[in-house]
């Protein structure tokens, strides 16, 4: 278990969960992932952010068991925050965690902390996949040539683990792509490690219809262009609706939250009236990327409905059935 890997990683007052190898047990009842109506999943969310003290996390904890969400992913960025999610997924029956170096923090990575990373995925069952790994072009915080390194290594740690990857991409589409590509991401061997992904037996209609039932102008992806199932996971897409087309094909997840609710974003828009719903996932990025309508402030992870009813808006279903599907795309996903 982590205590194994703890000491040397956290200061001594962070180990109370795992003292004489018990946990503290939560302080939440079972969360309401089980009771009926409660189908919202955040697949990515920062609980684990180092601007929140540990008095707002378990603030923002009860508001999420008083909620509509039933899952929440917290996604690791960096050693401690990595930790920490593995802490919170430990405590909390609806948290699973995401272990990895983000792009921005690359140049402070090393083969003693990918060797950490490979133990506490090994250890803790509620790690479910590497990331929050890619390429920053737009902050360049890191050497690129760095953040190449470090990421090739996380994907090559994630097919060894056999785990789904979450990948992080700016400024930087085409390569983060290439580099999937040529590490065996998009393998037939990867994908013969998960079990199919759940698709109708026809063509959906919601393929070619937008919002209120239009006809799109635009030929969207059809089932059979999808490329089976690599457990890859582009969050928060900004890239364009080809490139969304081609991740689709070689069996990636596209992940979307907040900007997808803003008014003039409509290439977003776009990306999500051609991919089927079965391979969307909704997010919220929280803290980060706040949907309207509370643009401007803090995010929460309860915050996702509203990228759940844009969805909806978008490919012209309730509400209803567009919070079931990305909840079920998201356990599919991280294997829940």
């Amino acid at each position: 278990m982590l205590a194994l890997f703890l000491p040397w990683l956290v200061p001594a007052e962070k180990l109370e969960f795992y003292i004489g190898g018990q946990r503290k047990k939560s302080n939440f009842s079972h969360h309401k992932i089980l009771q009926e109506g409660n189908m919202l999943f955040d697949t990515h969310t920062h609980l684990n952010n180092d601007s929140f003290t540990d008095e707002e996390r378990v603030a923002l904890a009860a508001e999420i068991e008083a909620s509509d969400v039933g899952l929440v992913m917290d996604v690791g960025f960096d050693e401690p925050s990595s930790l920490l999610a593995a802490e919170h997924a430990n405590r909390y029956p609806w948290c699973y965690a995401v272990i990895g170096m983000h792009p921005h923090d690359s140049k402070l990575m090393d083969e003693a902390m990918l060797e950490r990373f490979r133990q506490i995925a090994k250890s803790e069952p509620k790690v479910k996949a590497i990331g929050e790994i890619g390429l920053d072009f737009h902050y360049d915080l890191s050497p690129r040539d760095v953040q190449r390194h470090w990421f090739r290594r996380q994907i090559q740690l994630a097919n060894e683990l056999k785990l789904p990857i979450v990948v992080h991409s700016r400024e930087a589409d085409q390569e983060v792509f290439d580099i999937l590509k040529e590490e065996g991401a998009f393998s037939d061997e990867r994908k013969s490690w998960f079990p199919p992904r759940r698709l109708p037996t026809a063509p959906s209609e919601f393929d070619i219809m937008g919002a209120g039932g239009k006809v799109l102008s635009h030929r969207a992806v059809a089932f059979g262009d999808c490329g089976g199932d690599a457990r890859v996971d582009i969050h928060c897409f900004s890239g364009s609706r080809e490139l969304a087309i081609e991740y689709v094909k070689a069996g990636a997840t596209i992940g979307v939250d907040g900007p997808l609710t803003y008014k003039n974003n409509k290439k977003t828009v776009h990306v999500v009236e051609a991919i089927p719903l079965e391979f969307l996932m909704a997010e919220t990025d929280a803290p980060y990327l706040t949907p309207v309508p509370y643009r401007g402030k803090q995010n929460k992870s309860e915050y996702v409905e509203f990228v759940v009813r844009k969805i909806a808006e978008i490919k012209g279903i309730s509400y209803e059935k567009a919070a079931e599907a990305t909840y079920e795309n998201g356990k599919n996903f991280f294997g829940i």
